[in-house]
C-alpha cells in the first residue's frame, strides 16, 4: 500500500507539473493588496522583488510609488499576462484596459492587440498572446486559464440551481452584515453540497486551481473535512464576517467580471494616469527566485513570496534553505518578507531564517482575518534584523 500511495503521489504531481508548465494558471491575483500594502509600508525608496501571478497586484503597489518591482515567475505565460496589462496602461487607453480586464471581454479585442499592443511586447508575449487573444472574445477572460475554467464550471452550476443565482446578486448587493449572513445562510448548503464537497476534494480540481498535492495536504490534515471543509469555512468568514460591497476577489469570481466601484486599483479610472506614469518600473523575468537574486543582486527593501514555499518545503527544501540564503543576502536592515501558506502555522523556516528576521505577528494577527480573499490559513511578515558586522 505504501509503495501504491507513493505511485499515486508521483502521479499527482507530474499530473501537476505538467498542467503548470503548459498553461496559464491564475488569470487574477488572489492575494489582497489593501493588507498587503499596509504590512508592507512600500514608498518611494522601495525595491521590492515579488512573485508575478497574474500581475494585478503588482500594479496597484505602484499606487504607493516605489522605486521599482521585479516581478518573477516560472511560469511565462503569467508574465505574459501582466506583459498585456502594461502594454495597454501604456499604449491603450483606459476604455481598453476596462474592456479587457474589468469587463473580460473587449468587443475589439483582435484589432486592437494587432494594431496597437502587439509590437509593444516581447517574442515570448507576442508567441503566446497571437494565440490566445480571443479568450477577450469569450464571454469573460476571467472564465479562461486553468483556475479560470473553473469559475466557469462553478457558474455553470449556479445557473442550472433554480433561483441560486438571484440569491447570489443578493448577497453581492447586500448592504450590511447582517443581511449577508441572511442572504448566505439560505444559500450555504446549497453552494457547498456533497456533489461540490466531492469535486474539491479531488486532486484534478486543485490542479486546475493552482493548489499543489504539499498544500493540498496541510489543508486536509487540519480540517477533517479535507479541502471541501476548509473552503467551506473560509466562505463562511468571507461572507458573514466581511463586508461583500468591496470584495472583488469573489464578485469577479461568482459573476467573471468587476464593476467600476468593486474593482482592483490598478482599474480605477482615477488611478489611470497615475500608472501610466510609473509603469515602466516593472520588469519581468520569467525564472526562480533564487535565480534572478544571483543575477541582480541587490540590497532590495521587500520581497513578496505568495505561498509558493509550501511546495519547496514539501518538494525540495535544498532550493527552499537556497532560496532563503539568496534573500537574506540581498536586503537591508528591516527590509520586509511576505508570504502566505495553506498552513495555519508554518514549520518550515530554517533556522537561520528564524534568527534572521523578526516576525511581526501581531500586526499578521489583525490583518490575515481582514485578508478579502481568506483561503489561505496563514501570513507572515519578516522584518530582517540589523546585521552583525
Amino acid at each position: 500500500m505504501p509503495l501504491l500511495k507513493q505511485t499515486l503521489n508521483q502521479v499527482r504531481d507530474k499530473i501537476f507539473q505538467n498542467v503548470h508548465s503548459n498553461h496559464l494558471i491564475y488569470n487574477t491575483c488572489w492575494e489582497d493588496p489593501r493588507a498587503d500594502r499596509v504590512l508592507l509600508e512600500l514608498d518611494k525608496q522601495s525595491e521590492v522583488v515579488m512573485i508575478t501571478s497574474a500581475g494585478c497586484n503588482a500594479l496597484d503597489y505602484l499606487m504607493d510609488d516605489p522605486a521599482h518591482i521585479a516581478c518573477i515567475d516560472m511560469n511565462s505565460r503569467q508574465n505574459a499576462l501582466l506583459a498585456l496589462k502594461i502594454a495597454v496602461i501604456k499604449h491603450g487607453t483606459y476604455e481598453d484596459l476596462w474592456q479587457y480586464f474589468g469587463l473580460g471581454k473587449h468587443p475589439r479585442a483582435m484589432e486592437v492587440y494587432a494594431n496597437t499592443l502587439r509590437k509593444h511586447l516581447a517574442p515570448y508575449a507576442q508567441e503566446y498572446w497571437d494565440r490566445q487573444i480571443l479568450a477577450f472574445n469569450r464571454k469573460s477572460f476571467y472564465f479562461f486559464g486553468t483556475s479560470g475554467k473553473f469559475a466557469w464550471f462553478f457558474n455553470q452550476y449556479i445557473d442550472l440551481q433554480p433561483g441560486l443565482r438571484k440569491q447570489i446578486d443578493r448577497l453581492l448587493g447586500a448592504r450590511s452584515l447582517d443581511e449577508q449572513r441572511d442572504v448566505y445562510s439560505g444559500i450555504e448548503s446549497r453552494l457547498i453540497n456533497g456533489l461540490v464537497r466531492w469535486i474539491l476534494n479531488r486532486h484534478f480540481t486543485m490542479t486546475l486551481l493552482g493548489v499543489p498535492r504539499a498544500q493540498r495536504q496541510l489543508i486536509s490534515s487540519e480540517y477533517p473535512g479535507g479541502m471541501a471543509g476548509f473552503i467551506q469555512d473560509a466562505l463562511r468568514h468571507i461572507f458573514t464576517e466581511l463586508p461583500i460591497h468591496d470584495n472583488y476577489f469573489w464578485r469577479l469570481y461568482l459573476t467573471g467580471r468587476y464593476t467600476p466601484t468593486c474593482c482592483p486599483e490598478y482599474l480605477n479610472e482615477d488611478n489611470y494616469e497615475t500608472l501610466r506614469e510609473r509603469v515602466d518600473r516593472i520588469s519581468l523575468h520569467t525564472m526562480t527566485v533564487n535565480e534572478y537574486l544571483l543575477k541582480n543582486p541587490k540590497e532590495y527593501s521587500h520581497y513578496i513570496l505568495l505561498d509558493h514555499q509550501d511546495w519547496l518545503a514539501a518538494h525540495n527544501v535544498e532550493a527552499l534553505n537556497a532560496e532563503w540564503q539568496a534573500i537574506l543576502e540581498n536586503t537591508r536592515a528591516h527590509s520586509r518578507v511576505l508570504l502566505r501558506s495553506a498552513a495555519q502555522e508554518v514549520d518550515f523556516f530554517p533556522k537561520f531564517v528564524q534568527e534572521g528576521l523578526e516576525f511581526q505577528t501581531e500586526l499578521t494577527d489583525i490583518w490575515h482575518p481582514q485578508d478579502r480573499v481568506g483561503t489561505y490559513g496563514s501570513t507572515y511578515l519578516g522584518l530582517v534584523k540589523e546585521k552583525s558586522s
